[in-house]
């Protein structure tokens, strides 16, 4: 990417990161190209629509559930481990109002650029999911795709209820209670 290419797409970054933080995922793209001093067509040379900006976004994110997911698959308790990764990611959910109902919308369209962040954050779950239950911790017939469409849900109904800053680690757990193994 030439220079001046890259600082535009890194301007388009930070000002839609503002924007998703501010307005939610469905600000104004028009209004984010406008604060990066860029034109749409920039914009959209760079990231052809909102799932593909909404993927740049959340890539940092993505990586550091990644690396957490890395960490807790070496953890003694491995049902202790899956529930603080879902846990994780029901906060970085919570980032940018919005993201939780983009991330549910993707879960089975592999052709979304969103979907670039759900496959790795699918894989690594499963290796906790699978881990805890193989410990015999968790039902068998649970699956990851249903725990994240879980935590998205959870993740936007504490979206909805923003006086109630504990709502979604009582949901969570709430949920969580009824996967484990009898």
């Amino acid at each position: 990417m030439r220079a001046d290419a890259r600082r535009n797409y890194e301007r388009l970054l930070a000002e839609a990161r503002a924007a998703f933080a501010t307005h939610g995922t469905d600000a104004s793209l028009e209004d984010v190209a406008r604060r990066a001093g860029v034109g749409i067509g920039t914009l959209y040379r760079h990231f052809p629509n909102r799932h593909a900006l909404l993927s740049a976004v959340f890539e940092d994110a993505v990586n550091d559930l990644l690396t957490r997911a890395q960490e807790l698959r070496h953890a003694p308790e491995p049902c202790t481990a899956l529930v603080t990764w879902l846990g994780e990611m029901v906060a970085q959910a919570g980032e940018y109002r919005g993201l939780s109902r983009a991330l549910m919308a993707v879960t089975s369209d592999r052709t979304s650029p969103l979907s670039r962040c759900s496959a790795p954050i699918r894989e690594a779950g499963e290796a906790l999911l699978r881990r805890a239950q193989e410990a015999g911790r968790v039902r068998k017939d649970v699956a990851i795709t249903d725990l994240l469409q879980l935590t998205h849900a959870i993740a936007l109904a504490a979206e909805e209820s923003p006086t109630d800053p504990q709502l979604a680690d009582r949901l969570l757990h709430l949920t969580l209670r009824g996967l484990k193994a009898t």
